[in-house]
């Protein structure tokens, strides 16, 4: 089982989703970064559910940090997150048996754990893990902050209703950061949440698109071709259970038009290369050009529903019928934000202490 990921700054996830604990560890962080406490809980409450739209299985998420930091900064050794679970029903899942839930992970994690797995919950392979993702990546994110980067997400679009684009960047992802229904047009904010809870009131569930833009990042980082900007982040976003497809700046909306309106003009304003156009998502050939790094993710339909749905009963493989029981999201979608938020954090980090060496982001002793 591959649970971690990355090369100067390496993330391991661990857990269940109705186990003990679920956590992650990260190595190679530099020594002196701030462990800002206020922010992890803030950016732990994102991804918390709450009201209509929302799973009704809440965690406190009041997590430890065992190892690490001393005096509320990094010491440099490997950080050890945990986060209990509290609020498991685990009997929600015993009662269906292991009739495979369509669109999860069911039958494909017993055809490779062969039935040792944790299926209560989605066991590892449910969006709870990402909690200690949203954890780790706080920290990272506190470390980018200092060298001017940010990031911040958008709701680009649900169920048809598209949010207002991003414009000021910077003033947007300010904006973001204390949303905790992340759009830019509250009215169409509004229209999205009153469509999930209509969805949620027929028993069915919507996906949707999210927009991400990390401005501050400097030119020349990243790889050609296989270490690239783009495969590194895609190689991690689509460890976030839900997401099902990655673009890059104008990506699939203008690949039927011509090289003459998708390739981005360089000009120098006071000094500094820009481009005129941001189509291809402030990287070429692999490397970060200087522009914001813009991306969508694909945010699919919560496979959970509470609709009857055709099955197999996974030991003996006679065909079933499945009506989910228990706590369930009509739409991650506004909580995984989030989570693409600090997974981008994470990678971004990584890739700069490659660029620059690990102590790029070491603080000094007073």
């Amino acid at each position: 089982m591959k649970n971690t990921f990355g090369t100067s700054l390496l993330t391991t996830i661990f857990g269940e989703s109705h186990g003990p604990y679920i956590g992650a560890v990260m190595d190679g962080l530099a020594p002196g970064i701030e462990i800002d406490e206020e922010f992890m809980k803030h950016q732990l409450s994102l991804r918390r559910p709450a009201g209509k739209i929302s799973t009704k299985r809440v965690e406190a998420d009041e997590y430890q940090i065992v190892s690490g930091a001393y005096q509320g900064k990094t010491t440099g050794t490997p950080l050890v997150i945990i986060i209990p679970n509290s609020a498991q029903h685990s009997a929600d899942y015993d009662a269906t048996g292991r009739i495979a839930r369509p669109g999860h992970a069911d039958y494909a994690a017993y055809c490779k754990y062969h039935g040792f797995e944790d299926y209560h919950g989605g066991g590892h392979f449910s969006g709870r893990i990402t909690a200690a993702v949203v954890a780790a990546g706080a920290i990272a994110m506190t470390a980018l902050k200092k060298k001017g980067i940010l990031i911040g997400t958008h709701i680009e679009s649900l169920g048809g209703i598209k949010d207002a684009a991003f414009m000021e960047l910077e003033k947007d992802i300010v904006k973001l950061a204390d949303e905790h229904f992340p759009v830019l047009d509250e009215a169409k904010g509004a229209e999205m949440t009153k469509l999930i809870e209509e969805i949620a009131a027929d028993g069915d569930s919507v996906g949707g698109v999210l927009e991400t833009a990390v401005i501050g990042m400097p030119s020349g980082v990243g790889e050609p071709f296989f270490d690239s900007v783009e495969s590194m982040l895609a190689h991690a976003l689509f460890g976030i259970p839900g997401i099902k497809g990655v673009q890059f700046g104008a990506g699939f909306d203008m690949v039927n038009g011509r090289g003459s309106e998708f390739n981005d003009c360089f000009r120098s304003v006071d000094g500094r290369v820009v481009t005129k156009t941001n189509n291809n998502g402030g990287i070429n050939g692999g490397i970060t050009n200087g522009m914001p790094v813009v991306f969508r993710c694909a945010v699919k339909p919560t496979p959970s529903i509470y609709k009857e749905q055709d099955s197999v009963e996974i030991y003996s493989g006679t065909d079933a019928v499945l009506q989910v029981k228990g706590r369930h999201d009509p739409a991650i979608i506004h909580r995984a934000r989030v989570v693409v938020d600090s997974m981008t954090a994470l990678v971004i980090y990584d890739m700069l202490a490659q660029r620059f060496g690990t102590d790029y982001f070491a603080g000094k002793t007073e």
